[in-house]
């Protein structure tokens, strides 16, 4: 499970890169905005946040109850 919300994390920084970049630079990555690249980053993060909280065991790095 660790692995799956690193990539979703990277992808969530990458999407969010492209949205300041576009944003900086006035241009669309793909024919898609940046505001698309920033709802894409935050949507991902939400996912990856909510699989953590479901699927939390012990052996999850960082999310210990302490």
């Amino acid at each position: 499970m660790s692995h799956l919300l690193k990539a979703l994390v990277s992808l969530s920084v990458i999407a969010f890169f492209i949205a300041v970049f576009g944003s900086v630079f006035n241009f669309d990555f793909l024919g898609v905005d940046p505001e698309g690249y920033s709802r894409a980053c935050n949507n991902i993060i939400l996912i990856a946040i909510a699989l953590a909280v479901c699927f939390k065991t012990e052996k999850t790095p960082g999310l210990e109850e302490h």
